[in-house]
């Protein structure tokens, strides 16, 4: 009998014992998941780089440097308002600004939100995080759309009388159901934010703030890119211009949006078969930039690994 009281007392200690190959497995997948998202987001940075014409690249490039200027800060102002979020939430160092670019790429030519995913996966390995790391990347990527869908309600109000005016060939059933679609998901977000959003109030605020203003500037920049190039129309109209398409991008239920836009374009400004080109210029200049940017963070990240080696 006075044998048994030991046994008893040992009984329970086995059990944590299943627990360590699970932790272990999840510490073994962890270790693989930045690289696997780095090399899938490396496939698609050379399926992009074989589509590209670099000769016709070269011969688009523009040769005004406030061009240049306006054109990388707005690509860039992405990923410094990510940084100036974490940097507040989690007190990142300044290189963070280099896997938030990646996070940007990957977002851009691989798959929405794989960004936030790969960012994630960095941000645990290499900056020490309070509370729930998780429920911070995902209240960002939630205020990210509800921010989106703020701006796109205030937007369709203030551009309206243009919209009613084109018809953009949709019905107003259709138009309705876009703009139900955006009221009942923001709705839903905000009646159940104190389930949903794990961040104290002043952070949320915080960032609800950065997302709002960079769309804002976001719109701006690009009308103010576009009225260098194109000078012919004043910088009002391809302000709305730019507001219009931003419009048009969010709208979810609208069919046939490059045709609405073309018509839009050719009220506001006339010259539609330059706005197309010089657009198509822009895009191909902004893959172009998501290609050279994650080469060169790739060979970085290979230089460093190999000189802390």
């Amino acid at each position: 009998m006075p044998d048994s009281t030991p046994n008893l007392a040992l009984a329970p200690s086995p059990l944590p014992a299943p627990a360590e190959p699970a932790q272990s497995a999840l510490r073994k997948w962890g270790a693989y998941l930045g690289p696997a998202i780095s090399a899938a987001i490396l496939i698609a940075v050379l399926i992009e780089l074989r589509k590209l014409n670099w000769a016709l690249v070269g011969t688009i490039l523009p040769t005004n440097p406030l061009i240049w200027a306006v054109f990388l800060l707005s690509y860039f102002l992405s990923p410094l308002g990510d940084f100036a979020i974490f940097r507040r939430l989690w007190g990142i160092p300044w290189t963070g600004i280099l896997p938030l670019i990646k996070k940007l790429v990957g977002n851009e030519l691989l798959l929405g939100y794989i960004g936030e995913v790969y960012f994630y996966d960095w941000a645990r390995r290499h900056v020490k995080m309070e509370g729930s790391p998780f429920g911070a990347v995902k209240d960002v990527a939630i205020l990210s759309a509800l921010a989106g869908n703020i701006m796109t309600v205030v937007m369709l109000v203030l551009t309206w009388p243009i919209i009613g005016s084109l018809g953009l060939g949709v019905s107003g059933e259709i138009m309705a159901a876009s703009l139900g679609l955006i009221l009942v998901t923001s709705a839903l977000i905000m009646f159940f934010r104190n389930g949903l959003f794990s961040l104290p109030p002043r952070d949320l605020w915080f960032v609800f703030g950065i997302h709002s203003g960079r769309l804002v500037i976001k719109t701006g920049l690009t009308a103010l890119t576009w009225a260098m190039i194109l000078p012919e129309a004043p910088l009002s109209s391809w302000l709305l211009l730019s507001t219009v398409r931003l419009l048009l991008s969010r709208l979810p239920f609208l069919p046939n949006k490059d045709i609405a836009f073309a018509g839009v374009t050719a009220l506001l400004v006339g010259a539609q078969v330059k706005t197309g080109v010089m657009i198509a210029m822009l895009s191909m200049l902004t893959i172009s930039l998501h290609v050279v940017l994650f080469i060169l963070l790739l060979l970085f990240d290979l230089a460093t690994r190999e000189r802390n080696a």
